[in-house]
């Protein structure tokens, strides 16, 4: 065991394994070996005083199999069906294996929109830590049955990055088909070896991850190793294996060198910036100069009128919104306590002529520090 992988996996509880759908997929449907497998390996670390939180893939490549179906589902009402269908017998196979050792399961089916509602999420945050203090395992799916574009998360890796925050995980596992993130597509190239250790997100490293898909699955490495680096920006290690091995629970909490670990980032976000940050969408752009600038990101000040040189964008009060350098680099993420409209209006103006212009103020501040997430890094 190497001294960076005893001291990350020492002192873990919670733990956040994420399975994609070629692990959890073979020619007759759901693979039942691998979940047995993986089942005992989590019964396991249940034994021994972890808890588990699955975020699971699947529903829809069962959903196929289900009906015959051997093409790609191309329409989204295809996709939907096939989910609806796939669903309900993915959690029957989680809760058969896990009923074997006397285990609970739930079923939690999200979209975005669970997520960007700050009730709603506090709502989930507060559902998935009674579960898990009842010693029941959440398995976490997008509710593909009703998530359109606007609300999809796009994959389930992504999903993943949100829950490993929700429930102050301490480890997320992405298991997958593949061991792990190469230095060069391992298809294409007999000379790619596996990084185990990513010490730091480098534009090398997201280079070095292909967008390429699995043939069942919707994200590609590349897609894990961004959400490698949302997790990891909240204080989180993140490790990608392979899902097909036996025992891969097993050997990596073992220790062992499996997989591609990458180590967490000294100056984490907190839940509340890593909400802003990662989970809202933004609905525009502030640009701002030199000063703002220096203020927001050396300072820790809070975003004034006077600083703003252009707004883009229609947003309301409350919305997510980027602030950006006046060349374009992205320095912030916050919400506003101003619209698009009332911004332009005050955008270079001091905080005293607010009222005068607008007719009333609301706030001294333009985007309060208490709801912004500064970039570290490129973080955001």
């Amino acid at each position: 065991m190497s001294q960076i992988r005893k001291e990350i996996l020492s002192g873990v509880k919670n733990i956040l394994i994420k399975v994609g759908t070629g692990v959890l997929t073979g020619k007759e449907g759901l693979d039942l070996v691998i979940i047995d497998h993986l089942v005992d390996d989590i019964a396991d670390l249940t034994r021994k005083g972890c808890r588990t939180v699955i975020v699971t893939s699947g529903a829809i490549a069962s959903g196929k199999h289900r009906m015959g179906i051997t093409g790609k589902l191309r329409s989204m009402p295809e996709k939907q069906a096939a989910a609806a269908i796939g669903q309900g017998r993915l959690m029957r196979v989680y809760s058969n294996a896990f009923g074997k050792y006397g285990l609970y399961i739930a079923q939690i089916l999200l979209t975005t929109s669970d997520l960007t509602d700050r009730k709603r999420y506090i709502n989930v945050r507060n559902t998935l830590s009674q579960l898990m203090e009842w010693g029941v395992i959440p398995v976490i799916n997008e509710n593909d049955t009703v998530a359109v574009d606007e609300i999809k998360f796009g994959d389930n890796d992504h999903l993943a990055a949100m829950m490993a925050n929700i429930i102050e995980a301490d480890l997320l596992i992405n298991l997958t088909n593949t061991e792990g993130l190469y230095d060069r597509n391992p298809k294409d190239q007999k000379r790619a070896k596996l990084i185990r250790l990513v010490k730091e997100i480098t534009e090398d490293i997201e280079a070095a991850a292909t967008a390429e898909a699995d043939p069942v699955g919707m994200g590609g490495m590349r897609s894990k190793v961004l959400a490698a680096k949302k997790v990891t920006a909240c204080g989180i290690p993140y490790i990608i294996a392979r899902g097909k091995k036996k025992g891969i629970l097993k050997d990596i909490f073992s220790g062992r060198e499996t997989g591609t670990l990458f180590l967490p980032v000294a100056d984490r976000l907190n839940s509340r910036e890593y909400w802003i940050a990662y989970t809202l969408r933004s609905r525009g752009k502030i640009y701002l100069d030199d000063g703002a600038t220096s203020a927001i990101v050396h300072r820790g000040k809070s975003l004034l009128p006077s600083g703003i040189v252009k707004v883009e964008g229609d947003f309301g009060v409350g919305d997510p919104v980027l602030c950006l350098t006046a060349d374009g680099r992205i320095i912030a993420k916050g919400l506003v306590n101003y619209s698009a409209e009332e911004i332009r209006k005050i955008q270079g103006l001091k905080t005293s002529k607010i009222e005068q212009v607008l007719g009333y103020k609301h706030y001294d501040e333009v985007m309060h520090r208490d709801n912004m997430a500064v970039t570290k890094e490129k973080r955001i």
